[in-house]
């Protein structure tokens, strides 16, 4: 498969993180080399999450994120900072963007305690050293950077190759839900959208890591479910559906 077929949940996650204003946007424009963002001047102009995919070596598929600034107030900061914490959730690294003028504060060594938590390998860029004009940083996860001259993209992108060239996929979809020897029933509704006779990637993924955890498992479409539920012996250990039917499954699988 080309890299640039690569499923988005088979990519490297690496979300840039920080303050308004610290210059993220301006960041991963550089990075990617592509007006991913949009630039300004204004705290909180990114109000969503941008995503990008390309090849960074020796990491291989990765996908690029930016967020909103993580220091966002008022009723749509608010927003836009639950949306940059999910993000986060998603994230197998990190560059944390930090204004070189202003320098690490609480904010971001809070940042830095929510990364080592989540066991996500980060780097601290100190972006506008253009202005900052500071060198050797403290230690080999920092670096001195500048979106607006180029300085230390190149030195980013193989700081960011050494840091994850050894990532995987850890996050599991289910498996980690389960012990090994319970009994999986997955609901699966035939997606219209599938080549005859095949299942959506989603559902051989899901397939795949629960038989990679052990689980025993047994599959039946959303109409036939109630027949399902009266033939077990003892009732499921656990009952994964799709979004689609979700409403209906609820309904008939017991609260237990």
């Amino acid at each position: 498969m080309a890299m640039n077929q690569t499923p988005a949940g088979d990519r490297i996650y690496i979300g840039f993180f920080g303050k308004r204003n610290a210059g993220k946007s301006s960041l991963i424009n550089a990075v990617t080399g592509q007006e991913l963002s949009v630039v300004s001047n204004t705290k909180g102009t990114t109000t969503d999450l941008v995503m990008k995919t390309m090849e960074l070596l020796p990491i291989g598929p990765v996908m690029m994120i930016d967020t909103p600034g993580l220091d966002d107030e008022g009723d749509l900061g608010t927003l836009r900072k639950q949306k940059a914490q999910k993000a986060l959730n998603r994230c197998d690294g990190a560059v944390l963007v930090v204004d070189a003028t202003e320098g690490l504060g609480a904010f971001e060594k809070n940042l830095i305690e929510v990364f080592q938590k989540k066991e996500i390998s980060y780097i601290i860029a100190y972006n506008k050293n253009d202005v900052a004009k500071k060198k050797n940083p403290d230690t080999e996860d920092e670096i001195f950077v500048s979106a607006e001259t180029g300085e230390g993209i190149f030195e980013l992108k193989e700081l960011l190759g050494k840091k994850l060239s050894g990532a995987k996929k850890t996050r599991r979809i289910a498996g980690d839900l389960i012990n090994p020897g319970d009994h999986v029933l997955l609901v699966t509704p035939i997606d219209s959208s599938a080549p005859k006779g095949r299942m959506i990637l989603p559902q051989q993924q899901t397939l795949r890591d629960l038989l990679d955890s052990g689980a025993v498992v047994s599959f039946t479409k959303e109409t036939e479910l109630k027949v399902a539920l009266e033939k077990f012996r003892g009732k499921p250990d656990l009952v994964i559906t799709d979004s689609q039917v979700f409403g209906k499954v609820a309904k008939q699988v017991p609260a237990e």
